[in-house]
């Protein structure tokens, strides 16, 4: 898609609001407003059935009940309610492990540290192996009845590597521990249908999948309801786990982004890889030294294309590409830290590797003309770069 002139080839940053979930927003930015803990009127009951109605489609999304949906403002605080809710409150227990895989997203390693530090944790780091795979003997190595969490992201945010997450299910659950999963990637990149059976947390954000920012939610499993120490006290609202008033239309959007991505066909993820693919065939068919960073195939989000330009630096690359272009160089929650990639090095790519990768992620609305023209832009400009 185009945002003005600029083509929007950063989708794993944020994703565009769906025409159709505005469309179904709006009425709750105006008359159809209500606080939906407001228990004594009818404009209350409305608003709490819509927010049980998203709760539902949330839920049907990854194969789970209304009920062990807690809302949150997006992946972030749901990350943070999963682990330190569970680790605060186990803190005594017996079980004084977590394992955590090298390339989780940077709010899961600091959740992961805050234990550490401050509970006393002990903390063992998942190897990958160059496609960014989960290293599995090395998960049943360390697995033991001293580990309490393992955290692993069912698909990564930089390299787009999607993980056997039913595997390490089996794996995990088989020595007692809990399994989390940030699944705030995987609604655009996989069947996420099964999920719920597999995991015993996993967190979402509706701006990764069509909806809109500010809203994500945590999936708890029902056992787990009352093994979380709360992070947000208060009125008690979603079963005293996040108190705070709900806000509606945010909720309603997350819904109908949920249903949307129910709906959508595995042909539709064909076709966006197969765009990727056309995309990533035109770059490395050219005379220049371009790879690709991470898996390819099926385990692979459809629309990741983290690319590693050799000989050429990638911040110049996006700033020379400006405004024809928009992608980025890896996490947007990490924007403006000096180290390159940690989920780059974790997959064995130098210093001078990393720093010259970029990530393109294509999505819902990109085109085939739009991938020539990205094509065009990039090696035009990489011929401009190199000529100075």
């Amino acid at each position: 898609m185009k945002i003005g002139n600029t083509i929007y080839f950063d989708h794993q940053a944020t994703t565009p609001l769906d025409a159709r979930v505005l469309e179904d927003m709006l009425p709750y930015f105006g008359d159809s407003f209500g606080n939906p803990h407001s228990n004594d009127h009818i404009i209350g009951w409305r608003a709490s059935k819509c927010v049980d109605k998203a709760a539902e489609e949330a839920a049907r999304m990854i194969g789970a009940d209304r009920d062990e949906i807690i809302f949150t403002s997006g992946a972030t605080e749901a990350n943070n309610l999963a682990l330190l809710g569970v680790g605060r409150r186990a803190a005594s227990g017996s079980r004084k492990k977590i394992l955590v895989s090298e390339i989780e997203h940077k709010c899961v390693l600091e959740v992961c540290r805050v234990l550490h530090e401050q509970h006393g944790y002990e903390l063992e780091y998942l190897p990958v192996h160059a496609s960014g795979v989960l290293n599995i003997d090395a998960l049943k190595r360390l697995m033991s009845e001293e580990v309490l969490i393992v955290t692993v992201m069912a698909v990564n945010n930089e390299i787009g590597t999607i993980q056997d997450i039913a595997e390490i299910s089996k794996i995990v659950r088989s020595a007692g521990a809990l399994l989390h999963c940030d699944a705030a990637q995987a609604p655009c990149a996989m069947d996420m249908s099964k999920l719920g059976e597999q995991v015993d947390m996993l967190s979402l954000s509706a701006h990764k999948m069509h909806g809109p920012q500010g809203i994500g939610a945590l999936y708890l499993r029902r056992p787990l309801l009352n093994e979380i120490e709360p992070l947000v006290y208060g009125g008690g609202q979603q079963g005293a786990m996040r108190s705070g008033t709900l806000p509606l239309a945010l909720c309603v959007g997350m819904g109908i982004a949920s249903r949307l991505i129910v709906e959508t066909s595995l042909d539709a993820r064909q076709s966006l890889s197969n765009l990727r693919d056309d995309f990533v065939e035109k770059l490395k068919a050219s005379s220049w030294s371009i790879s690709i960073n991470g898996c390819e195939g099926k385990h692979r989000h459809p629309g990741n294309a983290n690319l590693a330009f050799e000989g050429f630096d990638a911040q110049e690359i996006l700033g020379a590409l400006q405004p024809q272009l928009a992608a980025s160089t890896g996490s947007a929650c990490t924007t403006g830290t000096p180290e390159t990639s940690h989920v780059l090095r974790a997959i064995g790519l130098s210093e001078r590797e990393a720093r010259s990768s970029i990530r393109f992620s294509l999505g819902r609305g990109t085109t085939h003309d739009e991938v020539d023209q990205a094509a065009n832009s990039i090696l035009d400009t990489l011929e401009k770069i190199a000529s100075r």
